[in-house]
């Protein structure tokens, strides 16, 4: 875990682009947020792998919304329910339910759907504030964080170590 922390602080201090890591937080969360063993997380998980967007950023975004999805459950089943028993959706559910590859998919149950529904309307908003929030650091906060005495504690311990082993 300290690994990984300081990994995302390397990324938060490099040079690589604030939206490579907006991007990266919000992959994160999709596949957080859903049931993890969907067809739909493999794809996501491709296209972290394939655009190569940062994984420690991506890894740590997956387990806290991991660790939120089962308390929006509840919200996620509703959502579900309300979109495949709704009157104009009953066809297309049946016809993709009658179809091999979308019952894989299993977009036909509720948690599965909501949460995906949920996720990618989330998207552009943890898209947009991650940005800002990583420009507002790299602008702001990194230069008046490293002169805190209590950093420059830290940076006698063993995360620091590993954090200087991975710059260099």
């Amino acid at each position: 875990m300290l690994t990984l922390l300081a990994r995302l602080l390397r990324a938060l201090n490099s040079e690589s682009g604030a939206w490579a890591l907006a991007i990266a937080f919000v992959l994160g969360m999709i596949m957080g947020f859903t049931p993890l063993w969907r067809v739909h997380n493999l794809v996501i998980l491709l296209v972290a792998l394939l655009f190569r967007v940062n994984l420690s950023g991506f890894i740590l975004s997956f387990v806290i919304c991991s660790a939120f999805a089962f308390l929006l459950d509840p919200l996620f089943h509703s959502v579900g329910f309300a979109v495949l028993s709704a009157e104009g959706w009953q066809p297309v559910g049946q016809a993709m339910y009658d179809s091999a590859f979308w019952r894989v998919v299993q977009f036909h149950h509720t948690i599965t759907l909501g949460s995906l529904i949920i996720s990618l309307a989330f998207a552009p908003v943890l898209a947009v504030i991650s940005y800002w929030l990583v420009s507002q650091y790299r602008r702001r906060i990194q230069a008046w964080f490293n002169r805190l005495r209590i950093v420059q504690a830290l940076k006698a311990n063993r995360f620091w170590a590993i954090y200087s082993n991975l710059r260099g």
